[in-house]
């Protein structure tokens, strides 16, 4: 069955409510200076200028997640990829209000990005609440499948981590039936503790907090690059 790796189609809307004067400012001037290079190899040093570590967060949402991150490790380097406009633009205000000059971003899909990186790049990869298609005839669009998973583990460094947050039950079992069955990931889990509570180095997004006010549960996995 093909997954995201081959089919390479961003599903849903570029686009929600119509952006405000500002906003529409701030995606013109901001955004050129910040977005990753269209083509070509990536590394530190063509994004930063430096070398230093990196991290990866597939579908940032809002920013909320990666600004608080970037806002942890000024020393890093860290490439967001999101292909919502709406989410872009509040990754945009982060990075402003905050100053941040550890940021990269990508609208578009972040597979395109994460590609042209060199294996054993990555200090931490993020994914975090992904879509998660819950009809069983849509599980091939999960970005926790093997293709994306075979990519992202390439990326990694040993002993580099991938987060997955998700508050769906559906792509909670999903997601450990497909980890569980890999042998070049190790679960940092020895209790239910340890990803029913959200890490102290894990910042909460708007999405999570809406989840917590439906009643859903919310899940933290936390993995090391064998």
């Amino acid at each position: 069955m093909p997954d995201p790796i081959s089919i390479r189609r961003l599903y849903g809307r570029a686009k929600g409510h119509k952006l405000r004067q500002g906003q529409a400012a701030l995606v013109e001037e901001m955004l050129p200076e910040l977005s990753v290079a269209e083509n070509g190899p990536l590394d530190s040093r063509a994004l930063f200028g430096d070398d230093r570590p990196l991290e990866f967060e597939i579908g940032f949402g809002g920013g909320e997640h990666l600004a608080g991150q970037a806002a942890m490790r000024p020393d890093h380097g860290f490439i967001g990829c999101e292909p919502f406009l709406n989410g872009v633009v509040g990754a945009l205000n982060h990075i402003r209000d905050e100053k941040l000059a550890n940021i990269r971003l990508h609208m578009g899909d972040a597979l395109d990005v994460l590609e042209r990186l060199p294996d054993a790049s990555l200090s931490r990869v993020y994914l975090l609440h992904p879509d998660p298609w819950r009809k069983a005839r849509h599980a091939k669009r999960r970005m926790v499948n093997d293709g994306p998973l075979d990519m992202i583990a390439a990326k990694l460094k040993p002993g580099a981590e991938f987060r997955l947050g998700t508050d769906d039950p559906t792509y909670c079992r999903w997601s450990m039936m497909v980890m569980n069955q890999r042998r070049d990931f190790a679960w940092q889990a020895n209790s239910a503790a340890d990803f029913l509570t959200r890490p102290a180095d894990w910042p909460e997004t708007r999405y999570e907090r809406k989840a917590r006010r439906q009643g859903h549960e919310v899940w933290y996995f936390r993995y090391l690059r064998v």
